[in-house]
């Protein structure tokens, strides 16, 4: 009973068409050409090399495409345990017409080919769009990205702004800075209006987010104009400064992000609790881990000074999600925002599901974001959160606490689009 009911709430989920709130689109090549854009996401190089493939076979200059997937595809017999090859050969499955188990040494070149051809076709974006059942994709856009050449009502803006804020001292952050805004900044008021420049940029282009990805080690707090003016002055100048006077800068520009995040009426998507460089002899992208130091008790004074500003906030860790429901559950401003990363497995989105739906307000709940750089990877990774989802729908709310079908699929459909809708006015 419990398995049909179940797979009548997926049924229906499964059929919602969906705005994917957070993602790493190129809105200028947004699908795949060959089967080596999909297996050369993160999540296969690092598995791969975790599992034994030297780095410089992986990343090797000037590699073929057929080479690097051939390569890659030696290793996959000691992933077919994990959630990520199974999106692999859901993708496979459902745009390649692969039928087979697994993908071996002996059919991983048909594939390859088959895999192409149907990538050259023209539409092929259009194609995997509508067989996603995606109807609006947000990107992850740099500050100075002109916005041009892409319909921004499908491939939807967001600024994001880790160089920004942690960047600043680059003396290439600082020129890009410039070339954007046409903004001659020397001075903590120029660069606060630099900043409104690229906010009046993105918002003119439909932009309908702000974002950061942000270390363990960084608390926002406030930071005025006069005092962070002569370190920004020296910055400008070419000088150099001390760590204090970096920390404040930082902590200047992610102020003044939030401030007009206020006044220009953006959600900020906090991305909080990343450590770079962990492993350094990594992959590309294989190299971060999170650290379980961080506490959301550290955005004390921001989420309390402005309470007009909408936070989606993500974090990577099961460890944090507690944290993360308890200042949902409190703060009206702070919104949960999907199963990140780390914590992207069917395993830990259960628990945190359940958490999540059994204790804070359901239109503050954005169910899950793809966090894709290919469009192929929507259809498995949604899919995967829609399973999880349903099934806790049937237990721990239709059964244990006899809602009809009906309204539990209601609340799958809010989790899944209609917070979207709300929370980002789109």
């Amino acid at each position: 009973m419990s398995e049909q009911l179940s797979k009548r709430i997926f049924d229906e989920l499964e059929s919602l068409v969906l705005i994917d709130p957070h993602t790493h689109i190129n809105p200028h090549s947004a699908a795949s050409t060959t089967l080596a854009d999909i297996m050369g996401y993160h999540y296969y190089t690092e598995l791969a090399h975790s599992a034994g493939l030297a780095k410089e076979l992986i990343e090797e200059p000037g590699i073929d495409p057929k080479e690097k997937v051939g390569r890659l595809v030696t290793q996959l017999g000691d992933l077919d345990n994990t959630i990520q090859l199974s999106w692999l050969l859901d993708i496979c499955s459902e745009f390649f017409d692969f039928k087979d188990e697994a993908i071996t040494e002996s059919n991983w070149e048909k594939l390859y080919d088959t895999a192409a051809q149907k990538m050259a076709q023209p539409d092929w974006e259009q194609q995997v769009l509508k067989q996603s059942g995606l109807e609006r994709v947000f990107l992850t856009n740099d500050f100075d990205d002109p916005l041009e050449g892409f319909d921004t009502k499908l491939y939807i803006p967001c600024l994001r702004t880790d160089d920004l804020v942690f960047h600043l001292t680059k003396s290439e952050t600082r020129e890009r800075l410039g070339k954007a805004t046409q903004v001659d900044v020397g001075c903590a008021n120029t660069l606060r209006e630099a900043i409104g420049e690229l906010f009046e940029h993105f918002t003119s282009n439909g932009a309908r987010a702000c974002a950061i990805s942000i270390p363990p080690d960084f608390s926002p707090v406030s930071v005025t104009a006069d005092q962070v003016d002569s370190a920004v002055r020296s910055l400008f100048a070419g000088d150099d400064l001390t760590s204090d006077e970096s920390k404040q800068i930082s902590q200047f520009v992610f102020w003044t992000l939030a401030e007009y995040c206020a006044e220009y009426q953006l959600p900020f998507d906090l991305m909080i609790g990343v450590n770079r460089r962990v492993y350094e002899a990594g992959v590309y992208q294989g190299q971060d881990l999170y650290d379980k130091r961080t506490s959301l008790i550290q955005y004390k004074e921001l989420f309390n000074a402005f309470p007009k500003v909408t936070f989606p906030v993500s974090v990577l860790t099961s460890t944090s999600n507690q944290e993360l429901v308890s200042y949902s559950w409190i703060f009206p401003n702070v919104v949960i925002n999907g199963h990140w990363w780390y914590s992207n497995t069917p395993a830990f989105i259960t628990f945190d599901c359940k958490s999540r739906l059994e204790a804070v307000p359901k239109t503050k709940l954005i169910g899950y974001y793809s966090d894709m750089y290919k469009l192929e990877f929507a259809l498995p990774k949604f899919r995967m959160y829609r399973r999880v989802l349903s099934n806790v729908l049937a237990s721990d709310f239709v059964i244990s606490r006899n809602w009809s079908e009906q309204r539990a699929v209601e609340l799958g459909k809010l989790v899944l689009r209609g917070n979207v809708e709300t929370i980002f006015g789109c």
